[in-house]
C-alpha cells in the first residue's frame, strides 16, 4: 500500500501546471480564423480588406472565427477527457472501496491543420516568443486520473475522479454513478447469466481560460467473473457508451499581439461629455483619435466561437484482474461509427464530415477494499 500512495502523490504532483507558462498542447484558440490574412504569424493585426470574407470583400476588415475548427478540435479532446467507464458490470458491494490509477492514452488527428494551429506549441528558446503553429503536435493524448468508487449496496455504486492531461495546464474532475441491474448470481441456472449495469458519468475541466468542456456519457455493461484456482478473478466485459460533448470558448483575442486602444488612440467611449466628432449621435462606441478610418477596427477582433453541442458513440471491451487486494485492469475504447454520422444536427455532421475515427486504450491498476 506505500507503493500505492507513493505513486497517488506523484501523480497529484505531476498535474500541478508550471506557473505562467502555457505547455505544448494547451489551446490556442486565437489562431483558429477563417482568412489567415488577418494577421500575421505573431498574431498582429494585418490593417485591410482580406479576400474571401464571409461578407464579402470590403464589407468586413477584421478577422472571424473558425467555428467549424474549433468543432473539431472540441470533439476530439471531448473523446480523450469523457468518462472511461472502466469496471466490470458488478459494483464494488455492500461498504466496498476501490482506489485506482487510470492510465488512458487517446488517438487524436495531430496531423490536421485545427491540431496544427489550434494548441500553443514549444516557445521559441531563443526568444522566448510564443511559436506561431505547434508543427508537431502529440499524436497521442494522455490523461492520467485517480479514482475513488463506493458501494452502497443493492447494486448502487457511486465514483469519483480527477486527473491531469500532459502537456497540457488542464485538469479533469467528475463524477459516476451506475446501478447492476443484474449481479452477483454464483449458482444454478442463474449462475451463468452474466452481470449487467447501467450508468453514467460526467468530466469538466479547468486550467485554460480559452475553453470550458463537459462531457456526459451514459453506458450499458455486461460482464462475468471467471474465478481462477479460487484466489484470483479475471472478469472480461463489453459496453456501448454514449457521450455528450459540450464545449464553449472564452472571450478570445484573434490578434493578441496587437492593442486594441493603443491602435485606435482609445479616448474613451463616445457618450455625452466625450463626443466622436465623426458622429452627431451617442452610441457608446470607442472614441479614436487616431485619423485612419480603420482606427477601431481590431475592437472586433475579440470574439467568443459558436457553442458546440456533439455526440460520440462507443464501443468498451475490457478485461479486469483481481488477486486478493490488487487489481489491473486494460481497456479499448473506439468509435462505433465515424464522428458525422453520430451527430442528430444536420450542421455538426457536415461540419465534422470526414473526421477519423478515435481509439483510447485504458490501464488501471489500484486496491479493493
Amino acid at each position: 500500500m506505500r507503493a500505492l500512495a507513493a505513486a497517488l502523490a506523484a501523480t497529484l504532483a505531476l498535474g500541478v501546471s508550471r506557473p505562467g507558462l502555457a505547455e505544448p498542447m494547451d489551446p490556442a484558440l486565437e489562431r483558429l480564423v477563417l482568412d489567415p490574412a488577418c494577421r500575421d504569424e505573431l498574431g498582429r493585426f494585418a490593417d485591410s480588406d482580406p479576400a474571401g470574407l464571409e461578407a464579402g470583400p470590403g464589407k468586413r476588415a477584421w478577422c472571424a472565427e473558425d467555428n467549424a475548427a474549433f468543432k473539431k478540435l472540441v470533439s476530439q479532446l471531448g473523446f480523450a477527457l469523457a468518462p472511461t467507464a472502466m469496471h466490470s458490470a458488478r459494483t464494488t458491494g455492500f461498504g466496498g472501496i476501490d482506489v485506482t490509477l487510470e492510465a488512458a492514452y487517446t488517438k487524436i488527428s495531430n496531423d490536421e491543420r485545427y491540431w496544427k494551429l489550434g494548441t500553443q506549441g514549444e516557445r521559441d528558446p531563443s526568444t522566448d516568443r510564443p511559436a506561431s503553429s505547434n508543427d508537431n503536435p502529440s499524436g497521442i493524448l494522455s490523461l492520467y486520473s485517480v479514482r475513488l468508487r463506493k458501494g452502497f449496496g443493492f447494486g448502487f455504486e457511486v465514483a469519483g475522479s480527477v486527473g491531469f492531461l500532459t502537456k497540457t495546464s488542464i485538469l479533469s474532475g467528475g463524477a459516476d454513478m451506475r446501478f447492476s441491474l443484474l449481479e452477483g448470481f454464483r449458482t444454478g441456472l442463474p449462475g451463468y447469466v452474466p452481470d449487467l449495469a447501467a450508468g453514467g458519468g460526467v468530466r469538466t475541466i479547468t486550467g485554460t481560460p480559452e475553453l470550458q468542456l463537459t462531457v456526459a456519457s451514459f453506458d450499458i455493461q455486461i460482464s462475468k467473473p471467471i474465478p481462477i484456482q479460487g484466489f484470483s478473478v479475471l472478469t472480461p466485459w463489453i459496453g456501448l457508451q454514449q457521450l455528450w460533448i459540450f464545449g464553449n470558448s472564452g472571450n478570445i483575442d484573434l490578434t493578441p499581439a496587437t492593442d486594441a486602444q493603443a491602435y485606435c488612440g482609445y479616448a474613451g467611449p463616445n457618450v455625452p461629455g466625450n463626443p466622436d466628432p465623426n458622429k452627431n449621435y451617442f452610441d457608446g462606441q470607442p472614441v479614436c483619435t487616431n485619423p485612419s478610418p480603420g482606427a477601431a477596427r481590431d475592437f472586433n477582433n475579440t470574439v467568443v466561437f459558436d457553442d458546440v453541442t456533439l455526440e460520440r458513440k462507443r464501443l468498451l471491451l475490457g478485461v479486469g484482474y483481481r488477486w486478493e487486494m490488487i487489481k489491473a485492469g486494460v481497456q479499448l475504447i473506439t468509435d462505433l461509427s465515424s464522428p458525422a454520422s453520430a451527430q442528430s444536427d444536420s450542421e455538426d455532421e457536415q461540419d465534422l464530415e470526414g473526421e477519423a475515427r478515435q481509439w483510447a486504450l485504458v490501464l488501471e491498476l489500484g486496491a479493493a477494499f
